[in-house]
Parts: C-alpha cells; sequence; structure tokens
C-alpha cells in the first residue's frame, strides 16, 4: 500500500503539469474611408465580399451570415464565425495554413467624423504552436501587414459611386 501511495505522490505531479504558454501575437491595420458607416459596410461587410477584396473565392458552406456560419476560401481553408455586431465580424480559421495557430481575424468598421468610416483589421494567433523560430519569425513578417492591400481594396470598393 505504501509503494502504491509513494508511486501514486511521485507520478501526479508529473501529470498536472502545466501545458506549454500560448505566445499570442496581434496584429491590426486600418484605414479610413471617405464614405459612411452604413455605405462602406453594405459594400464591403458580407461574409463573403472577401472573395471581392481579398481576390479568393469563398462559398459560404453553412449557417446564414452569422455566429456559426462557415465560409471556405480558395476551396480548402474553413473559417468559422465566432461573432458579429451590426458593423463587424471576427472568424476563427480552423482548417488551412493557420489552423494550428487559434488563427482569428477581425473586420470592424467604425465612424470616425462626418460620412466618414474606419476600417480596422485585426489578426491573432499564437505563434507557439509554428514549429521554429525562423518559422515565426517568417510568419510575423508575412502577416504584419498581411491586410493592408486587401483594406485599400476595401477602401476604393467602398468610395466607388
Amino acid at each position: 500500500m505504501r509503494l502504491r501511495v509513494a508511486l501514486i505522490s511521485a507520478v501526479l505531479p508529473l501529470l498536472a503539469q502545466p501545458a506549454a504558454a500560448a505566445d499570442y501575437v496581434v496584429f491590426r491595420n486600418d484605414v479610413v474611408v471617405d464614405r459612411p458607416l452604413d455605405k462602406t459596410w453594405a459594400r464591403i461587410g458580407g461574409y463573403c465580399a472577401i472573395a471581392d477584396w481579398l481576390k479568393v473565392t469563398c462559398e459560404q458552406v453553412s449557417g446564414s451570415g452569422d455566429v456559426g456560419s462557415v465560409r471556405k476560401l480558395n476551396g480548402s481553408t474553413m473559417e468559422t464565425m465566432v461573432a458579429c455586431t451590426a458593423h463587424s465580424y471576427t472568424y476563427w480559421q480552423t482548417v488551412g495554413a493557420m489552423g494550428a495557430t487559434s488563427y482569428h481575424g477581425t473586420l470592424q468598421a467604425d465612424p470616425v467624423g462626418k460620412g466618414k468610416t474606419r476600417l480596422t483589421y485585426t489578426i491573432f494567433y499564437d505563434q507557439s504552436a509554428l514549429a521554429s523560430d525562423a518559422v515565426r519569425a517568417s510568419e510575423r513578417t508575412r502577416l504584419a501587414t498581411r491586410f493592408v492591400q486587401p483594406l485599400q481594396e476595401m477602401k476604393r470598393l467602398a468610395e466607388r459611386k
């Protein structure tokens, strides 16, 4: 009996070791659009409007464009909407290049004066899930400005008459 208690006492702390800590990275990019909030969002804010400003294919595979909706980009990347407001949505990439990193993206539109809108794209992911320091550095470089050009395209589309 004492041996059993000793073994349990020795093994139990090993089982209770915490998992490796997450190492979250956040990037935000924004642009001001010379159009009112509602008109801007109507042009670029649909869950599959990403096809217009990121130049990808987008298929809504489930849901109605609200929380829980799933879109498929370029035939393989799966993204589930996890939050939304009247002028924003957040998605979680469950399958794709960043699927293992708890990658989340948020597109948000806010009024910033009479007839103007600020579009903000936020990326959030856990870089500890990436294989090496070199891969982590490469992804940070790639993602730091990933949505700068798409935001410019959203601006162009929203301001177009």
